[in-house]
């Protein structure tokens, strides 16, 4: 793979049998309006897929996490760029990260959804629905 065929990335953090997750904002020039998602987003200039996962966390909720906290690491096809690829990151937050974070502007808000309430949500961004399940049945958390 090449290393600037990634154009995005994604992480699940857990905690307790969490993940946390926000809902997306409900207008439509955005892909998958009102559903539940994950931090992360689309690649800026030469970053690294790590630097891009962590500058959104950063971003989206106001946490600086260290890239040693990405425990897990899968790339996807991307469903938005063809021929693209999304690297999807699976890690661990603390109780006291969850208490520090400040949401963004982006998102309607944010919740430390239960792992099973995330997989079964008809309102959950399908395809996450799945790599949270790779992430979760590698054993790593």
């Amino acid at each position: 793979m090449k290393a600037d065929a990634v154009v995005g990335a994604k992480i699940a953090l857990v905690a307790a049998g969490r993940v946390l997750t926000h809902l997306r904002d409900d207008i439509p020039v955005i892909a998958f309006p009102g559903h539940w998602d994950f931090p992360g987003g689309g690649r800026e200039g030469g970053e690294t897929p790590e630097v891009c996962a962590l500058r959104e966390l950063h971003e989206e909720y106001g946490l600086v996490l260290p890239a040693t906290r990405l425990l897990w690491r899968r790339d996807y096809p991307s469903q938005h760029v063809p021929g693209g690829i999304a690297a999807f990151f699976g890690g661990r937050i603390t109780e006291a990260e969850i208490a520090a974070i400040v949401f963004g502007d982006e998102g309607q808000w944010w919740e430390m959804m239960a792992v099973d309430d995330f997989l079964s949500h008809d309102r959950a961004v399908p395809y996450l629905r799945d790599r949270l399940g790779d992430f979760l049945a590698s054993g790593v958390v």
